[in-house]
């Protein structure tokens, strides 16, 4: 129990951390709040760090200390604390600003719980964690967008969840039970296999925003605080596809899931970055783009078992993911929702103007940039599992991603009389242009530094 417990310190540390955190609210305390969940997430990285090289599980199988999960806590905590300052720089003096705190590292919580999952009752717990805090989330700001984004995000998460725990109940009947590892049980039922596994995608694929279960992400990040939009957008979704990848690791080859899960990956890119272009708010074409960066994910989730470098690309491009889309959406916090709000803005800041196009050329995956690298591992991962066509439809999704994405750079560079001047969200507070600066050039660094130390990190994956 003491060994299981210490593999366990990273988790640990975030529960603690959700409760003083709470105490701190209660108390009417935001800042306190605020301190001690910064703290928590560092304590819990630097514990997480200790853990690498270590692949075991914990508690009967239930949960794994693998590559898998203990890099997604030194990728997702960190990226919890930069989102943590955004909403410290749109919030902060609101009321609850201390719930959204707690909130946001609740969900942490859940999403490094679903990146080492080992059993599907976990995985519900995941599912069903994550999803409670993330309704509340979004709709903090109590207006009607919010109201109306979160009430469709709670109905289509309750329906896609009730879904996946009664598909899950096709696999306990038939293994007897509910540990993943016994999966390989069901090469004798494929039948059984292929609607449990159905089911998951659909829990799943609502946290990860995949196609056809999306709907609710334009709207929730349209009506949600910006900070909270970018959060959203990265650490629940990483931890979704992690989950997707664990789950995968021990399902028998024989049910056919890499091909169903290919077929997801080419609806969900290409139909992301087709509404994509039809859009005028940046927040929702930085929604859909975020739909078809899912599809991107599920190329290493389709090698597993297959590819040596399936997880190594999934760990890669999840870092260069979050690096990338929380520098996105820390750059509209600056300038603003509207394509409009991007004229000329190039000119004028040309410091946020040239982070804003690599941020959006690494989501394209240019050279020598981290979604390159991520994007290019994964396209090895998938050839190596098979899946050459599958591939050959992501690069021509990226090829129509640099469509989307100029849809913002080169209204940056445009000759205006009157350029808009860069400014926050109405209810940021006077505190936020060196806040979301801090973000953006913390994650302006690791989209250039991942792409160069590529090798470095390759040797470290091993």
């Amino acid at each position: 129990m003491e060994r299981e417990l210490a593999l366990l310190i990273p988790e640990i540390i975030i529960l603690f951390t959700v409760v003083f955190a709470l105490i701190a609210e209660m108390l009417r305390l935001p800042r306190i709040a605020l301190v001690v969940t910064i703290v928590g997430l560092l304590l819990a990285t630097w514990q997480s760090v200790l853990l690498l090289g270590l692949d075991t599980t914990v508690f009967g199988g239930t949960f794994r200390i693998d590559m898998l999960s203990v890099w997604a806590k030194i990728i997702l905590l960190p990226a919890t604390l930069l989102s943590l300052l955004l909403v410290r720089a749109e919030i902060a003096g609101s009321d609850r600003e201390g719930t959204v705190y707690v909130l946001v590292t609740l969900v942490t919580l859940a999403s490094i719980l679903l990146a080492g999952v080992g059993d599907s009752m976990l995985l519900v717990l995941g599912v069903l964690l994550s999803g409670l805090a993330s309704f509340a989330l979004v709709a903090y700001p109590r207006n009607d967008s919010a109201t109306e984004a979160a009430m469709k995000f709670f109905v289509f998460g309750s329906v896609t969840t009730s879904v996946m725990i009664f598909g899950l109940s096709y696999w306990f009947g038939a293994t007897g039970s509910t540990l993943l590892s016994e999966l390989g049980q069901l090469e004798a039922s494929p039948a059984i296999a292929v609607i449990g596994f159905i089911a998951v995608i659909i829990g799943l694929g609502y946290k990860a925003s995949l196609v056809p279960f999306h709907f609710w992400a334009p709207d929730a990040y349209e009506g949600a605080p910006l900070s909270i939009a970018a959060y959203l957008s990265v650490v629940p979704k990483i931890g979704a596809i992690l989950a997707f990848a664990q789950v995968v690791r021990d399902m028998p080859m024989s049910t056919g899931w890499p091909l169903i899960i290919a077929v997801v990956a080419v609806l969900t890119m290409t139909y992301g970055y087709l509404a994509a272009l039809a859009q005028k708010n940046v927040v929702r074409l930085l929604a859909y783009s975020s739909v078809a960066q899912a599809g991107y994910f599920l190329l290493g989730v389709v090698a597993v078992g297959t590819s040596s470098l399936a997880l190594q690309s999934l760990i890669i491009f999840s870092a260069a993911y979050a690096a990338m889309n929380l520098g996105a959406f820390a750059v509209v916090m600056r300038v603003g929702r509207t394509l409009d709000s991007f004229k000329g803005i190039g000119r004028k800041s040309h410091v946020i103007g040239v982070a804003m196009v690599i941020f959006l050329l690494s989501l394209v995956g240019i050279p020598p940039l981290a979604g390159f690298v991520g994007k290019f591992l994964l396209f090895g991962a998938a050839i190596d599992a098979g899946f050459l066509w599958l591939t050959v439809v992501a690069i021509l999704n990226s090829v129509l991603s640099l469509a989307v994405y100029l849809r913002i750079m080169v209204p940056m560079y445009q000759a205006q009389s009157h350029c808009h001047e860069p400014d926050t969200d109405a209810n940021t507070t006077a505190v936020a242009p060196a806040l979301i600066k801090l973000v953006w050039v913390i994650a302006l660094l690791f989209t250039i530094g991942i792409g160069l130390a590529a090798q470095l990190l390759l040797r470290q994956l091993g």
